[in-house]
């Protein structure tokens, strides 16, 4: 398991707040890859129940860059 090149940052309970998260990162150098099963993304585009929660993953050598990064991102009001 520790093969694995990405590690996950946060889960969201939408799509939306995922991809404005992801268009945030990688515009500070910082690559994501966003999962979600697919009935969740299809059936119920808006999250009512966990089947719309989309995880965020990141580089692990990018982690705490994206770390602080969500940490801003989530503070932003």
């Amino acid at each position: 398991m520790d093969d694995m090149k990405y590690e996950l940052l946060v889960e969201l309970n939408s799509r939306m707040e995922a991809d404005l998260l992801k268009s945030y990162l990688e515009s500070q150098d910082i690559p994501v890859e966003l999962f979600q099963e697919s009935v969740g993304q299809n059936i119920y585009p808006v999250a009512v129940t966990g089947l719309g929660s989309v995880q965020v993953f990141v580089p692990k050598e990018k982690f705490k860059q994206a770390k602080k990064a969500l940490e801003l991102f989530l503070n932003e009001d």
